[in-house]
C-alpha cells in the first residue's frame, strides 16, 4: 500500500498549495498528507525528529536543515516569492499606502495592526518601524497574532488592520479585504523554496509532485493566490 506523500509547509504558502493538492491528487492517484505552521516552527519540528517527505519554507532554513541531514542535497528548488500587504475588514473605508508618506501615515492613523507575532514577516514588520522611525509611536497599537491567524483576526474586529503576506490576506476573504501591497521601496518578499527529505517513503511520488508543483502550468493558480514565480527556476 502506497502512503500519504507528507509534505511539511510554511503557513504562508498554504492558500496557494492546498489549491494545487487537489489537481495532483486526482491527476496521479497519490494522496497528499499536509501539516502547516509558521516557519521557524516548520524547521524546529523537522530537527526534532518529525517525518516528511517534501517541505516548502524560507530557503535559508531549507539550506539549514540540508546541512543536518533532514534535507537531500542538491534538492531545493526556488518555489516563489510572497509580497507583504495590508489588510481590513472587508467594506471599510479606502486607504491609501501607495507611497511611504501615505503608508506610514495609514499606520500612525490607525487604531491597532495585528501582525505575526512569531513569523518571518512579523519579524520584518518590527524592523521596518524601527527602520522608518515611528517604532515608538506604532508599537503601543500592535496586536500580536500567534499562528498564522493575523487576516483572520481582522476579519474577527480584533484589529483595524493587519500586516501579513498577500496569499493570507487573499485566503481570509470575504470577511477581509486587501487594502494593497507594501509600497515597493518597504516592500519585502519572502522567499520560499521546496526541499526534499533524505529519509522518503516514495521517492517516485515526490519526485511526481515536486515536479508538478515547479511545473509553469500552476504558475497562473499561484499568481491568483498570491504567490509570484521566480524568473529562473533552479
Amino acid at each position: 500500500m502506497i502512503q500519504d506523500i507528507r509534505v511539511f509547509g510554511a503557513i504562508a504558502v498554504r492558500p496557494a498549495v492546498l489549491a494545487l493538492i487537489s489537481q495532483f491528487e486526482t491527476t496521479t492517484g497519490f494522496t497528499v498528507a499536509v501539516k502547516w505552521e509558521l516557519n521557524p516552527t516548520v524547521k524546529k519540528r523537522i530537527e526534532a525528529g518529525e517525518p516528511f517527505d517534501l517541505v516548502i519554507i524560507n530557503p535559508n532554513l531549507v539550506q539549514d536543515l540540508a546541512a543536518l541531514g533532514k534535507v537531500k542535497a542538491g534538492s531545493q528548488v526556488a518555489f516563489g516569492r510572497v509580497a507583504m500587504g495590508v489588510a481590513a475588514k472587508a467594506g471599510g473605508r479606502p486607504l491609501n499606502i501607495g507611497s511611504v508618506e501615505a503608508f506610514e501615515h495609514a499606520l500612525k492613523s490607525a487604531r491597532s495592526i495585528a501582525y505575526a507575532s512569531e513569523g518571518t514577516s512579523g519579524g520584518y514588520f518590527s524592523g521596518l518601524l524601527e527602520r522608518l522611525g515611528i517604532a515608538d509611536e506604532v508599537k503601543p497599537k500592535l496586536v500580536a497574532i500567534p499562528g498564522g491567524q493575523t487576516a483572520a483576526a481582522v476579519g474577527r474586529g480584533e484589529a483595524e488592520l493587519g500586516v501579513v503576506p498577500v496569499t493570507s490576506i487573499l485566503a481570509a476573504a470575504p470577511e477581509v479585504m486587501l487594502v494593497g501591497q507594501f509600497p515597493a521601496e518597504l516592500q519585502s518578499y519572502i522567499d520560499f523554496a521546496i526541499g526534499i527529505s533524505a529519509d522518503l517513503t516514495d521517492a517516485e511520488a515526490v519526485r511526481q509532485l515536486s515536479e508538478f508543483l515547479m511545473s509553469t502550468a500552476v504558475d497562473d493558480i499561484l499568481a491568483a493566490k498570491g504567490v509570484e514565480r521566480c524568473k529562473k527556476r533552479a
